[in-house]
Parts: C-alpha cells; sequence; structure tokens
C-alpha cells in the first residue's frame, strides 16, 4: 500500500496538493486538500480492469470556476438547505449565508468545500492507509456560532474499502452536518450515464420536498412509489415517471431518505454492464439520494466527457436536511465542547 503526493495547484498564492492512495490491490483514491475534495476513484470492473468512477476536474481551476456541483467535496457546516439561513439556539437567532435564492445551501459562499485544509498522513496500519485533513471554522465563519474545530479522515483499506470519518469540536453550541459530496458513475471513465444504475436503499420513508427543495416536514411511506429501493429499481424508472415530487426536482430525485438500519449493507449501487458494485454503510440516520438533475445546465467538458444531465449520482450520508426546523427529525445541534464524530464505508467490489 502506498500513499503518493503531488502539486496539483495553487489557491491564493498557497500550494494545493494531491494525495493518491493506492492498496495491493490497485484500487486508488485521489483526493486533494482544497475541500478535501475526491478527485477520482480507480476501481475494478467485472474483468479486473481499472477506471475511473467518479466525476471530477484535472485542475483546481477547474473546480474553482464550477464549484456549483460540489464535485467530490466535504460539505459543511451543514450539509443540505436552511430555510431563508435562519435558526434560533437557546433563544438567540443566526442568520447564515444565504447562497441558493433566499435560503443557505452547503455551508454557505465557501463553507467547508472551498477552503484549503491542513494535512497529516496517518499512521500506516497493517493492511489499512489514511490521509487527515484538519480546519478551524471561527466563530461567526458563515454566521454560524461557536470556533469549530473539524477533522475528515480519509482511511483506505486491502478490503477495497475507502472509510470516511468526520470529527468536530465546538466551544459554543452550534449546527454541524458533515457529508461527502462525491458523484459516482460506476460504467468507468464516463462511459455512459447512471440511469440504468440499479440502486437499492433500505428505506420505508423519504422527505417530502417543497417548490424550493425544502424539507416539508412531512415523511412519506415509499410503498407503491418511484422512491421505494428497498428491491433494487433502475434510476432511469423514477426519472421518466411522473410522480409529482420527481418533476418538482427537476425530473429527477434530489431527497432525503431515512435509512431502517445502519452497518448492514444499507445501500447499494450496482452497474450491471460493467459489473462494478458500491456497497455504502454509514452510522448517519439518512441518506440523499441526488442524480445529478441540474448537471446539464451548465457547458463545460469533465474529464473530456460532456456535462450532461444524469451523468453522475451523489449518495449523501448525513442528518436530514433543515432539520433546526422540524423536530422530529433527527437533531444535528453540537452542544459546546461534546465531540462530532460520524462514519461511512464505501466497498467497491464487482460480480465476477
Amino acid at each position: 500500500m502506498e500513499i503518493r503526493k503531488e502539486l496539483f495547484g495553487y489557491k491564493h498564492n498557497q500550494p494545493v496538493y494531491l494525495f493518491k492512495l493506492r492498496n495491493d490491490h490497485g484500487l486508488e483514491i485521489s483526493c486533494i486538500n482544497y475541500g478535501c475534495i475526491i478527485t477520482e476513484i480507480l476501481a475494478p470492473d467485472r474483468e479486473g480492469k481499472l477506471e475511473n468512477i467518479v466525476l471530477g476536474f484535472d485542475s483546481i481551476e477547474e473546480y474553482e470556476r464550477h464549484s456549483s456541483p460540489y464535485f467530490g467535496a466535504v460539505v459543511g457546516r451543514f450539509a443540505g438547505r436552511i430555510k431563508e439561513g435562519r435558526f434560533t439556539l437557546d433563544g438567540q437567532e443566526y442568520q447564515v449565508t444565504k447562497n441558493e435564492n433566499q435560503n443557505h445551501l452547503h455551508g454557505g459562499n465557501k463553507g467547508f468545500s472551498k477552503v484549503l485544509w491542513d494535512y497529516n498522513v496517518g499512521e500506516e496500519k497493517e493492511n489499512e492507509i489514511s490521509i487527515e485533513f484538519c480546519y478551524f471554522s471561527p466563530n461567526g465563519e458563515e454566521g454560524y456560532p461557536g470556533s469549530l474545530d473539524v477533522k475528515v479522515i480519509y482511511s483506505l483499506t486491502n478490503e477495497n474499502e475507502l472509510i470516511i470519518t468526520y470529527y468536530g469540536k465546538s466551544d459554543k453550541k452550534t449546527l454541524l452536518n458533515m457529508t461527502n459530496h462525491t458523484y459516482f458513475n460506476l460504467s468507468g471513465d464516463l462511459k455512459r450515464d447512471i440511469l440504468y444504475h440499479e440502486l437499492t436503499i433500505k428505506s420505508d420513508t423519504f422527505i417530502e420536498l417543497d417548490r424550493e427543495l425544502l424539507p416539508t416536514g412531512n415523511l412519506i411511506d415509499v410503498t407503491g412509489t418511484v422512491f421505494d429501493f428497498r428491491m433494487g429499481r433502475k434510476i432511469i424508472t423514477g426519472v421518466n415517471s411522473t410522480h409529482p415530487q420527481i418533476l418538482l426536482a427537476n425530473k429527477g430525485y434530489d431527497h432525503p431518505f431515512l435509512l431502517n438500519t445502519n452497518h448492514q449493507q444499507e445501500i447499494i449501487l450496482y452497474d450491471k454492464e460493467s459489473g462494478r458494485k458500491l456497497v455504502i454503510e454509514t452510522d448517519e440516520p439518512s441518506v440523499v439520494l441526488y442524480t445529478g438533475n441540474k448537471l446539464g445546465e451548465q457547458r463545460y467538458k469533465i474529464r473530456n466527457v460532456n456535462s450532461k444531465n444524469y451523468l453522475g449520482l451523489c449518495l449523501e450520508t448525513q442528518a436530514p436536511p433543515d432539520s433546526v426546523h422540524h423536530p422530529h427529525f433527527h437533531s444535528s445541534i453540537l452542544n459546546e465542547n461534546n465531540i462530532y464524530r460520524k462514519r461511512t464505508k464505501y466497498l467497491f467490489a464487482s460480480d465476477k
């Protein structure tokens, strides 16, 4: 197993580094310390051929120019939307950045996804290597209360697992809800879109959205709908449906699903043609499925492939968006000096 470090570019005259974590089977995870962005994952198909299975760019300039999709980035302090960018903690109202119409999205104008993180190469363990990213978010950044220390660790194992562990600690009560915003496409080197990928989610319930893609608070039974992924479903069956929630979200999914279980293969993505399979296990209460419904709105190339809708999909393990306004949702409030710790594991396999 090995970790290689290369210069990726410069941000405000500061170097941005690319780290390549490679295990003994050739699985390789590439990431940079700008936004903790995962730029590339080389994973084998059923024939053992290694190809890239995520959306990303080859230069820091492209990530800065096309930041709105959040390709591969860690987002925070708060993943998802907060209505009107407002919330109240202990009787005090806070106004955070409004960066999507009148609402707050993915941490604000910079958040965690558009800043440089400090880094440390972790101590090599038996059959595991890791890179650790650290960031200090000062009190008032993007309007959030509390000085916050956060840490994200990417660990690669010889079992073809990527384990992402998130830590946080604040000196004041605040909100914290981090996730990774990688877009997956298991076809390999973006040969096809994800419409014929089959997805399984162990979830009986999804959260209804309003016209601004904010949770209404209503929890909807998936039974008999295109939101029922319990037995596996091709993405195209939802995208081509006339379900009002699909039409609302730009003819696709952009919805939180409440997970029935944790650390029991609760999310599985499969591409029959390549044989690649991604199994996700997490301790988070929900996952947001986003099927790249707006990727075609901006005209640019992603590694020589024209951007288009449904070129990749996100599986954002997190607490539900806008939870601070819905007491029956899992809370994202982090109390003073408490430790925030979350973990999500991605297993890369094939059906050979």
